[in-house]
């Protein structure tokens, strides 16, 4: 546009028209000024969203822990470290339990590597190896727990210095650019062959081909649709900052458009349904029942229970990030510090980690005596039973308690010990000889925005499907309290294991929970839902979550619990972890979508009366109607009213009562195509007739452009108001707030009182000046322009009330 005002402006200079070149020149600064708002306004919200996406890093300062932008640590700072982290720095470990990270990224190789800490000064390295005291950026934490001081950051690093190969790397466009850039395509190839038609037709017809060639430049500007690529660029970066503001950031932009289409939305119970805060709530051991009241935590406890309270602090982690572990490390804490029962000199000497063939805990410690290694374990309640090799009675029983907790909405995990005395240690912990110690029941509480958030999903067509690693009674609870569907029926882990996939997706349709699911199960429900044919959304914190969160639709981590490795691989992170953020965001995109396709209706719209008012007078030798300052004019109320008068518009009524959109649905279907140009063409037949009637009637070429222009920007604006909502009457929608819209409307209201009563600019626009019977006239084109599309959305809504 900047280019075709340029180029009109330089050929008014050629025609020896200097004050129509400086006018235009002028314009091209009020364009840019308007260009560098939008741009402004984009680019702070860019801002924000780069300060949130951003790796997060938990440092230590002042004595202190806490969460910064990873690009914010700098040399010195103190990281604390643990599994599923993206190292932030180039850093030299200070202590280390059982850490490994993977380095692929810097050294090709696939195997984690050993990581050691040492007391005396380290200093940075080759990255590789085992054994090394250093950890690098962008490496991963695939196992264990450390502390490191930061030495390298930025361009320092190691991976600084290969860093640069990474800016080539491109993203495969969204639906959304294919359309615009097909949309763009088609209409500057139909302007291109219509601007070389009009020169040659104003050349031949009239003689003069300078002229033709400002008419050329004149219909370029009314049919460029220069205001698409930006409109969806202000729109998805607005709309990720508007999303942002729920506390859901985008880390992919084409998430956006696809949120409206969601019809299956998977998530995790703990920390997303509930509160993520649990408290030991029930105990069981020796065949008797304690309950742990709320409030402050016991100071002691009854004898009995001693031995389970110590086993599952011994199978805790020592520096506890799971809240299970905290609130079992709390209670011993609190209930055993003045018994024999706390460990604190004990010293790891191995984990055998949770597996889903065994979805149970071990850990092995060394007493201070050294006469023998103490093992203890927790997990599933069938899992412990299952290393305990209990009789078929006990389990009987054990089956009975374990159902009778989870029925309360409990988390069960069973807790084992067992001693061992030989030098070298089992590859199996089924090689121990285990006793069973008893059950620790939790509790975690729903949270409060989450069965209403259900509610409004299920209205909304999208069902929730909630997957957990809990017994399949407490995963029933949890479902009945959170108000979801089909509660009482679940697909457990190991028959999810059992079920080839045409069974799985046959019997995937009409279930909602899966109970004692491991997170690599997650993915093959993905695959399933997709293979029937749904836009999937899965939540993930872990680093077994990512190959899910990758494989869906739309993958959502967790922020504030989640692993670096989650959150990059995922295109929307939950800054709450709140499950009612997503509806929140849902709800968003479908408004974000909604408005776009209104602004994109609009901009069709709007170009076909102006680009008709350019070419038919040549085509037809009449008077021309609008000149290049006529349509910058109307570009000046085009491109903040597309941009920002329809960002800013609300949701429609009843956005999360309505079906998900198709999923392939384009942003110019038939009936958004087939509307805009019945708007666009009812218009320009307005225009033609008020035009020709002022010919007609022998009011002079100045008075019928008058008219015309008049009523075209009246027109314009009613058309704004119109789109403003599809469902919504005009009178409704002007009592809907919208500050842009008044902005927009005021300033084209005051620029166009200008220019037909401020002498030198009226002759600049070769108009003359108007009457209040003409004023009238072409406020009542205005309304009549619109009354159409208005009686349109009135039978609409008859319809729809109808059924």
């Amino acid at each position: 546009m900047l280019l075709l005002l340029l180029g009109c402006a330089g050929t008014y200079f050629l025609l020896g028209d200097a004050k129509e070149a400086a006018v235009l020149g002028a314009l091209v600064f009020v364009v840019i000024a308007i260009e560098l708002y939008q741009e402004r306004k984009t680019e702070r919200a860019l801002d924000a969203l780069r300060d949130l996406s951003s790796p997060r890093a938990l440092v230590v300062r002042h004595g202190e822990q806490m969460r910064i932008a990873g690009r914010d640590v700098v040399p010195g700072d103190v990281l604390i470290l643990s599994e599923g982290d993206r190292v932030p720095a180039d850093a030299v470990l200070l202590s280390a339990t059982n850490l490994t990270t993977d380095e692929s990224l810097l050294t090709g190789e696939s195997v984690p590597v050993r990581k050691l800490a040492q007391k005396e000064n380290a200093e940075m390295g080759a990255p590789g190896g085992d054994d090394l005291p250093c950890v690098y950026s962008g490496s991963l934490v695939v196992n264990g727990t450390g502390t490191a001081v930061a030495k390298a950051t930025g361009m320092l690093t190691e991976l600084g210095k290969v860093g640069k190969s990474l800016q080539s790397v491109g993203s495969e466009p969204s639906l959304l650019q294919k359309d615009t850039r097909r949309i763009v395509t088609r209409l500057a190839l139909a302007g291109l062959v219509s601007c070389t038609a009009l020169v040659v037709i104003y050349g031949l017809t009239r003689g003069e081909w300078l002229k033709g060639f400002l008419a050329a430049l004149t219909m370029a500007m009314a049919i460029l649709p220069e205001e698409l690529p930006v409109v969806l660029t202000v729109f998805l970066a607005l709309g990720a900052w508007r999303i942002s503001k729920a506390n859901v950031l985008t880390r992919n932009t084409p998430a956006i458009e696809t949120l409206g289409a969601t019809t299956v939305l998977c998530v995790d119970k703990t920390g997303t349904l509930t509160m993520n805060q649990m408290a030991v709530s029930k105990l069981y051991a020796g065949g008797e029942f304690l309950e742990i009241p709320s409030g402050p935590l016991p100071a002691s406890l009854p004898e009995d229970f001693h031995s389970l309270i110590e086993y599952a602090v011994l199978a805790s982690q020592r520096e506890a990030f799971d809240p299970m572990d905290r609130a079992i490390r709390q209670l011993g804490d609190s209930a055993l510090s003045a018994t024999e029962h706390i460990h604190p000199a004990w010293a790891l000497l191995r984990q055998y980690p949770l597996s889903p063939a065994l979805l149970a805990i071990s850990q092995v410690w060394n007493s201070t005596d050294g006469k023998e290694f103490v093992i203890a374990a927790k997990g599933a309640p069938e899992a412990i039973a299952d290393l305990c090799h209990l009789p078929a009675s006990e389990l009987d029983r054990l089956s009975g308690v374990v159902t009778e907790l989870a029925a309360d909405g409990l988390r069960v995990l069973g807790v084992a010990k067992s001693y061992f005395n030989q030098t070298e240690l089992p590859s199996n912990q089924h090689d121990f000889i285990f006793e069973f110690a008893g059950l620790v029941a939790l509790a975690d509480p729903v949270r409060a925005t989450v069965p209403k958030a259900v509610e409004e999903c299920q209205q909304a067509g999208i069902r929730v499907v909630m997957i957990t690693g809990d017994y399949p009674g407490t995963a029933k609870s949890i479902a009945r309290q959170i108000g979801l569907n089909h509660a009482d029926d679940v697909i457990t882990g190991p028959e999810l294991s059992s079920m080839d996939e045409p069974a799985l997706r046959k019997r995937i349709s009409g279930v909602s929970l899966f109970a004692r699911a491991v997170p690599d199960q997650k993915l093959r429900l993905v695959e399933a839902l997709k293979a029937n044919g749904d836009i999937v959304a899965m939540t993930g914190d872990g680093v077994n979550d990512a190959p899910a969160l990758k494989a869906s639709h739309i993958g959502i981590a967790m922020g504030a619990r989640g692993t670096d490795v989650a959150r990059e691989a995922a295109d929307l992170v939950l800054l709450d972890d709140d499950f009612s953020s997503i509806v929140k965001a849902v709800r968003m995109g479908r408004r974000i979508f909604d408005n776009l396709k209104k602004a994109m209706a609009y901009i069709l719209a709007v170009h076909v009366p102006i680009a008709g008012l350019s070419f038919l007078p040549v085509l037809f030798n009449w008077p021309m109607i609008l000149g290049p300052v006529h349509i910058a004019f109307l570009e000046l109320i085009i491109d903040p009213a597309c941009s920002i008068v329809f960002e800013a518009e609300v949701e429609e009524a009843g956005v999360m009562t309505r079906k998900p959109r198709p999923a392939n649905e384009s942003l110019f279907n038939r009936k958004t195509v087939v509307l805009s140009m019945l708007q666009g063409v009812g218009m320009l037949l307005l225009l033609l007739s008020i035009f020709g009637v002022a010919l007609f009637r022998g009011q002079g070429e100045a008075q019928a452009r008058a008219l015309t222009f008049t009523s075209l920007v009246i027109m314009n604006l009613a058309l704004i108001v119109t789109n403003r909502s599809w469902t919504r009457d005009a009178f409704s929608i002007l009592r809907t707030p919208n500050a842009a819209m008044w902005w927009v409307s005021g300033g084209a209201t005051a620029f166009l009182g200008l220019v037909l009563y401020v002498p030198p600019l009226r002759e600049l626009f070769h108009l003359t000046k108007l009457h209040l019977d003409d004023i009238a006239l072409c406020v009542g084109a205005g309304v009549v322009s619109m009354a159409w599309f208005e009686f349109l959305k009135r039978m609409q809504r008859s319809k729809q009330t109808a059924v």
